[in-house]
């Protein structure tokens, strides 16, 4: 996941910012050329060292795709978000960092997550041998570490179990995740797979990987996977859809390409619409928080040291990407229509989908006997429309530029779940999806108040704090469920990956109960 910066500014992916672009075309294009009269690195101070490395790639070779900033700022090894260490001590999770996860509000959330994919075991026929256990973006371990808890209470699923997989690319957080899963004084040593270690509960093997790519695919397996707000993160494109006059059409066309879309022809008469890609450069001195539309809970900040500004030409990803699905195409009839698509969070579907259904693509390379295991992703986003204008930064708990302060900043983007689920169908015929369906609904579902007052019978009737114990236990699961305005419970969703059996069987948390085979 890391890369080298010229590389990356040139094949990257996408990004987008929380507000519409400017259609004069003059605005457009003189903001994107401002780039070749930023001072250079010399004159200027930057505010981290990615910072001054992103504008050298971006004098070099021109603006990047969002998806290219996006990409460098969370993963660069030249301070990168999850990669870097430009604050010592910096602690991204929690009350003492930039945000705070549901499985660090509750412990409820990790059984509960754990308890799902036991059901799951109980449905798919009870498999004595060959389950992995596979999180990607495990963050501090907090998670799994809840869920393998919670599986050494069913024995048998427990016994089946043979290998634990975390997908982390961060050196930090995959020693922050072995501390926790098998002890501070755990060893931990590396192969050509990745770096393994022994976890605390029942000597379970756990493997680290920085690619899910390097967890093995072998058929005989019944993969249980986890991604919980892992796809927010992966890098974003975004495109609007512009209106081309006839005589600009033959000089809009990206001159390095080898191909040109029909909307670019030069002989074309009337106006025509094409995607344009929004791209990122540096922020030309003097720029003012009101030239670039900064909402106002973020002018306490220095200007942003980079912009968005929207590609003055047709650009190789605006050519393919945009058309990569009906869903996408359909919205080029409208002017000034903004989507944002992420080609990762497709792949990792599509891998999801292959190691549960077998590959519809290469089925002799991976073909599954049966199709077994699940993949369950929960993260936030629109339920069945497609994301725009959600990318967002944050640090110490608060909204702040997603272009400023590049490194300390954590971004994120609204996850396309329509997307996911159109990628994990297309890449296996042996799956299905269930949802999204509303956090919420799924927790309750699956009994956190149950557990919640379970948890507080524990705690007994007396004794000192247990009374601010109880209330803390009820603020943190109702907090999971909040229906409220921008609550967890609403904004953040779920949607499961299956094997495929025609809809005869809706899982626990989407409506439906265990039915063991």
């Amino acid at each position: 996941m890391k890369s080298n910066v010229l590389r990356t500014a040139q094949d990257g992916l996408r990004c987008l910012s929380r507000r519409p672009i400017t259609h004069n075309s003059k605005i457009v294009c003189q903001s994107y050329r401002s780039f070749i009269s930023t001072p250079t690195c010399k004159e200027r101070k930057w505010t981290t060292p990615l910072a001054k490395q992103l504008t050298e790639a971006i004098n070099t070779t021109g603006p990047i795709p969002l998806a290219s900033y996006m990409r460098m700022c969370l993963t660069s090894d030249t301070g990168g978000y999850y990669t870097g260490a430009i604050e010592e001590g910096r602690d991204q999770f929690g009350r003492k960092g930039d945000f705070i996860t549901s499985p660090e509000i509750s412990q409820i959330f990790g059984e509960l997550v754990g308890i799902w994919f036991v059901a799951e075991w109980l449905s798919q026929g009870r498999p004595k041998q060959g389950v992995e256990l596979i999180e990607v973006g495990p963050g501090r371990g907090t998670l799994m570490d809840d869920m393998l808890r919670t599986m050494r209470n069913f024995k048998d699923m427990a016994s089946s179990i043979a290998t634990v997989y975390m997908v982390e690319a961060s050196a930090e957080l995959r020693t922050a995740q072995k501390n926790l899963l098998c002890g501070e004084d755990a060893v931990m040593t590396e192969s050509k797979i990745g770096w393994h270690s022994t976890s605390k509960y029942s000597g379970l093997p756990v493997v680290w990987t920085d690619s899910i790519k390097a967890i093995p695919q072998d058929p005989s397996k019944t993969p249980f996977i986890v991604a919980h707000e892992f796809f927010d993160a992966l890098p974003i494109h975004a495109f609007q859809v512009v209106e081309v006059a006839p005589t600009q059409q033959s000089q809009t066309t990206n001159s390095d390409s080898s191909t040109q879309s029909s909307d670019s022809s030069a002989t074309s008469t009337t106006p025509t619409r094409q995607w344009r890609e929004m791209v990122v450069s540096p922020t030309p001195r003097g720029t003012t928080h009101a030239d670039l539309g900064t909402p106002k809970s973020e002018q306490h900040e220095p200007v942003p040291e980079f912009q968005l500004t929207l590609s003055p030409s047709v650009t190789r990803h605006a050519q393919y990407v945009p058309e990569s699905s009906p869903r996408y195409r359909a919205l080029k009839s409208m002017p000034g229509a903004l989507i944002e698509v992420c080609p990762d969070a497709s792949l990792y579907a599509s891998d999801f989908a292959s190691r549960i259904g077998g590959s519809s693509a290469h089925s002799h390379l991976n073909a599954k006997p049966r199709p077994s295991g699940a993949a369950l992703i929960l993260d936030y986003g629109p339920a069945d429309t497609i994301p725009t204008n959600s990318l967002r930064g944050i640090r110490r708990h608060r909204r702040v530029s997603p272009f400023a302060d590049p490194g300390l900043v954590d971004l994120s983007a609204d996850v396309d779940f329509g997307a996911v689920a159109e990628a994990a169908t297309r890449a296996s015929g042996g799956v299905e999806c269930h949802g999204p369906v509303d956090q919420a609904f799924f927790l309750e579902a699956m009994g956190i108040r149950q557990r919640a007052e379970m948890l507080a019978r524990s705690l007994g009737s007396a004794g000192a704090g247990v009374e601010d114990k109880k209330k803390e236990l009820e603020r943190s699961w109702k907090r999971l469920v909040d229906r409220g305005p921008g609550g967890m419970g609403k904004v953040y969703k779920v949607l499961a990956i299956l094997p495929e059996n025609g809809g005869r069987r809706r899982p626990v948390g989407f409506g439906g109960d265990v039915s063991a085979q």
